[in-house]
């Protein structure tokens, strides 16, 4: 395929910024492959998605967000990110014990289905190491104690490991450790989380026996950007699965994780192909 130039961008809604934008492109010879847009009007904000083939665009691509933000930055006090589709998204996974959602990103990923590298797994514990080793991507190891009290030390090896990697974005796949405000701040709203629907109305030590013992109907999952607030991020993805009094909690944990599974590989997809916005606390997500 062609490679292609992404423009995610929002501002304060007005008339002639769809107009404006693709006279922009097109009178450089752009051809448009995807257009998106959406009015939040209770905010009063306006939202797009475009994207143009690179092959044959007058603009060289190194200038490309000079020219967006010279002719549209101010004038429509526009927020936006450019992105192409020939760079690849490079991603850290962080695991702890737990297997199911991590084989699945890393099922996905050898099965071609993301145009994503993965240079690194990260965890607090040795358990799936052989999984990254089947896999073959190195995987490291840093323990952190009871009391926390080399945690500092602990993030600061993995984020100079972020760095060296070039990672831009991690998926936490049922990592049970709560990031720091500084290693959070360093990727913001490019930390995806995967957790169970039921907080806050379950919180603590086994949900899915919580959930037996109140005998719900449905249980869900939830995939979310990692933000200083915990578990409070706005929201990527999320999917329920309907039970019934037969359910034990075994039964509800694999269920659980079933539908953990789809859904974190959902946001994943979603981010990797720039279809999401994040304004205040919510997402935009274009189809």
């Amino acid at each position: 395929m062609n490679p292609t130039v992404i423009l995610l961008l929002h501002c304060p809604d007005r008339q002639g910024i769809i107009a404006d934008i693709t006279k922009f492109v097109t009178d450089n010879r752009g051809n448009i492959v995807y257009l998106d847009q959406y009015v939040d009007r209770i905010e009063g904000r306006f939202f797009m998605r475009i994207e143009w083939e690179l092959d044959g665009f007058l603009i060289p691509r190194e200038k490309i967000k000079d020219y967006i933000r010279t002719l549209f930055g101010a004038r429509y006090s526009l927020e936006f990110n450019i992105y192409f589709s020939d760079v690849k998204p490079r991603m850290a996974i962080f695991v702890s014990r737990q297997s199911h959602c991590l084989y699945d990103l890393l099922a996905r990923y050898e099965a071609g289905e993301w145009a994503v590298d993965i240079p690194c797994i990260i965890s607090n514990h040795e358990d799936l190491r052989p999984i990254a080793e089947r896999f073959g991507i190195p995987y490291h190891v840093w323990s952190i104690n009871k009391d926390h009290s080399n945690k500092a030390e602990v993030e600061a090896a993995e984020m100079e490991l972020l760095q060296k990697e070039n990672i831009t974005f991690c998926v936490l796949a049922r990592y049970m450790q709560v990031l720091s405000d500084d290693l959070i701040a360093a990727y913001p709203h490019h930390i995806i989380n995967i957790h169970h629907s039921f907080l806050p109305a379950f919180i603590g030590a086994d949900p899915y026996k919580q959930a037996f013992d109140r005998g719900v109907k449905i249980i869900g999952a939830t995939s979310h950007y990692v933000t200083a607030e915990l578990d409070a991020g706005p929201i990527i993805e999320q999917d329920v699965v309907r039970i019934t009094h037969k359910d034990t909690p075994d039964s509800l944990k694999l269920k659980g994780r079933d539908l953990e599974k789809i859904v974190l590989s959902r946001a994943v997809t979603k981010h990797i192909e720039r279809k999401v916005l994040t304004y205040k606390n919510k997402t935009i997500i274009f189809n």
